[in-house]
Order: structure tokens, then C-alpha cells, then sequence
């Protein structure tokens, strides 16, 4: 079926899920997951491009189309302006289920990298990203079409073979989460394979995520977004980006966390709360850090830059981490029932690296993002959504 003979659907019509605002440009629509206020006192370039990505953002609709097209112009981050950037991929799904995939090479790049950052964008091309022979045509169903979480994305024009309206409201749980790169999804094949939206699909539940690569910082913007979004469950991962960077000593991390905390019961005094502790990674399980590349490797490899002796002398270690988020958590609770603390070794421990290794020695690959969501979603998501269902 050609492009000519699909109608044309208003982005009105269509319910834009995961995003905490929705600018409305000259062309169309771009979800953002911080608002304008929290995006000026983003700190450095880095943070810039990861809040802009769509990670969990996605366009939900009732049809019983068999084709769809959308009309995106992307934006992905990229280390230099000749550099050929991969396909990125988008996907949709059915009834918690992965039915259709699609890829399309964003046509505008961020040019950034560690080693040069610069932060500045090259403006492309408009892409078109088509969907063929959707399972389930013929018969309206409720869909939901995932953005990439690798880039920004904004919303242009969308058509399909049969008519598309808003879907109705489920009622499932809101569930807001922040955490790094791993919860963002880094290495995951695409978005519905990102440990989050794993979780979701499989639970029921409504994910908005605020989860930023290398930028799980507890910033103090971050706590007040999330403060201010509607939620019936929030969540936190805390501990990775704070080693990776060596951007916090003990004395400041408590404070920080308690800081972090008391913002959100500020917007959600009742709302419960998971504290999620750093999942197994080897090199900064009693070292401290920053993570590094080992120069000896000719790959992406990490490797502790710290030393067992100064997390004595107050540098963090994931270990600290835990046991830390663990006290704070069990001494905040006396006076908050609402207030959880969940072991991430509990979601991914050192038996799971020896079956699942992580592919760069810091990143979960996607075999080990599926196995964390499907944990999540069993010790965390299953048992409050029937609690919610009951209530």
C-alpha cells in the first residue's frame, strides 16, 4: 500500500504516554522528559542530549490499521559529523506484547564524545518510519508505538489504513522511574528491551521515566519533576553514576539522598516509594571510583580507577552504596510505611554475571536487561498493581 492511500491522522488524536511535557513546535510535536525550568540547570552537554532521548516515550492509539507510517525527525548523538550513524528502531505493541518493529536512521546528529565534547547539533533530513502487516488488522486494538530510546525524536505527521482514535484509559498504575544509563537502556536492542519498559509490558503498568545515562546524579532538578508527576509508584536507582563520575564522598551522599527523598514527599507525601540499590558490576563492587577505560583493552572495557582503600577514607564503592541506601531507607521508614528499599543484586547479583556477563564490564547486555525488568516486574510491579486493582 503506498503512502498516497493511507489517511492522515491528527497528532491531537493520539495520546503521547511517558513524557513529562510535550513542546509544540512549528512542524509538530516533541515529547520532553524534563520540563523547560529543570532543562536550563542541566550541568553540562552530556545530560543535554541523554534528557532529550525517548526513552519510554510512546504514542498510544486504538485502530485496526495493518500499516502505519510516521513522519520524525530525530536527532542522535553521534562522536563526530561524518561518522555513519546506525538504524534506530522503533517498536509497537499490543496487549503488553512486542507485534511490529521499524527502523529509520535519524537524519540529525548531536556531536558529542568524551574525549571531544562539544554539544552542538547537525540538522538533517525528516525521516519516515513504516510499520507493515501489524498482527490483529481488521479488529481495533489498542497500540502503543515506542520511540527509540537512543534519540530525540520530534513528532511530524502520522498515517494509517484504517481509522485511529485515542485509546481509553486503562487505569493502570502510574509508575515513574529514575535511575542511569541501565535504566535508560543502554545496549538494549531496542526500547521495548530496556529493563524499565520490560518491567511495564509485563505488569500492566504505565511507565514515565526520567532515567538519564550517566546522569542518575540526584540533582535536585530531577527530584522536583519528579515531584511534580502525577504517580501512584515511583522508584529510584541510585548509586552507579555517582561512582562512575567519583562525583560525591559518603559525607555528601547521605545528605543528598535524605534531600532527594524528602522533595518527592513534598509533591507525594503517601505515594510509595522503591529505593533500588546499584545492580552487580565487578570493578566497583568494593573499589572505589571513577570507572575508566582500560587502556589495554581495544574495546569498551571498564575498570575501577579508585582503590578499596580510600571507599575507608570516604570514596563510594558500590557496596557502601548498598548498605548506606539500605540504613537510610530502614531509619526513614520508622515514620514513612510508604518508603521500600530493594537490593539491585536482588535484580541482578554476581551468579546472574557469571550466566550473563555484562558486555563492556559496566552495562547490561540485552539478555541481562530482560532478566532485570522480568525481576522488577515480579518483586516489585506484580504485587503492587494487584494491591492497586484491589484498592
Amino acid at each position: 500500500m503506498s503512502t498516497a492511500s493511507l489517511q492522515a491522522v491528527a497528532l491531537d488524536d493520539v495520546d503521547v504516554r511517558g513524557a513529562i511535557t510535550v513542546d509544540r513546535t512549528e512542524q509538530g510535536l516533541l515529547p520532553r522528559r524534563l520540563p523547560a525550568w529543570a532543562r536550563a540547570q542541566i550541568p553540562d552537554r552530556f545530560m543535554v542530549q541523554t534528557a532529550a532521548e525517548s526513552a519510554g516515550v510512546r504514542l498510544a492509539f486504538r485502530t485496526a490499521a495493518s500499516v502505519l507510517e510516521l513522519d520524525v525527525h530525530a536527532t542522535r548523538m553521534a562522536a563526530d559529523e561524518t561518522v555513519a550513524l546506525p538504524p534506530s528502531h522503533y517498536d509497537v505493541t499490543a496487549g503488553g506484547v512486542r507485534v511490529a518493529q521499524a527502523a529509520a536512521v535519524a537524519g540529525s546528529r548531536y556531536v558529542f564524545s568524551f574525549e571531544r565534547p562539544l554539544g552542538y547539533v547537525v540538522r538533517g533530513r525528516a525521516s519516515t518510519v513504516r510499520f507493515e502487516a501489524i498482527p490483529g488488522a481488521g479488529v481495533e486494538r489498542d497500540l502503543e508505538l515506542w520511540l527509540p530510546y537512543t534519540d530525540e525524536v520530534e513528532l511530524l505527521g502520522l498515517r494509517a489504513d484504517a481509522p485511529v482514535s485515542r485509546s481509553p484509559d486503562a487505569g493502570a498504575i502510574r509508575w515513574l522511574h529514575h535511575g542511569s544509563s541501565i535504566s535508560h537502556g543502554y545496549r538494549a536492542d531496542s526500547v521495548t528491551g530496556t529493563w524499565p519498559v520490560v518491567a511495564a509490558l509485563r505488569a500492566g503498568a504505565g511507565l514515565t521515566s526520567v532515567a538519564f545515562s550517566g546522569n542518575a546524579m540526584l540533582d535536585p532538578f530531577t527530584a522536583r519533576t519528579m515531584r511534580d508527576t502525577p504517580a501512584d509508584l515511583i522508584s529510584l536507582k541510585i548509586g552507579i553514576n555517582l561512582v562512575n563520575g567519583d562525583v560525591m564522598r559518603m559525607r555528601a551522599f547521605r545528605p543528598a539522598v535524605h534531600g532527594f527523598l524528602d522533595t518527592l514527599r513534598d509533591g507525594h507525601p503517601e505515594t510509595p516509594i522503591v529505593v533500588v540499590s546499584p545492580i552487580w558490576c565487578e570493578p566497583v563492587e568494593h573499589a572505589a571510583g571513577p570507572t575508566v577505560q582500560d587502556p589495554a583493552k581495544p574495546v569498551e572495557w571498564s575498570i575501577a580507577g579508585g582503590t578499596r582503600e580510600e571507599v575507608a577514607q570516604g570514596k563510594l564503592s558500590l557496596t557502601a552504596i548498598r548498605a548506606e541506601l539500605r540504613d537510610i531507607v530502614e531509619r526513614r521508614s520508622a515514620d514513612d510505611p510508604n518508603l521500600r528499599y530493594l537490593d539491585g543484586l536482588e535484580l541482578y547479583g554476581e551468579a546472574d554475571a557469571e550466566r550473563m556477563p555484562l558486555p563492556d564490564n559496566l552495562h547490561p547486555g540485552p539478555d541481562a536487561q530482560q532478566h532485570i525488568g522480568e525481576r522488577f516486574a515480579e518483586l516489585v510491579l506484580a504485587p503492587f498493581t494487584q494491591q492497586f486493582a484491589a484498592s
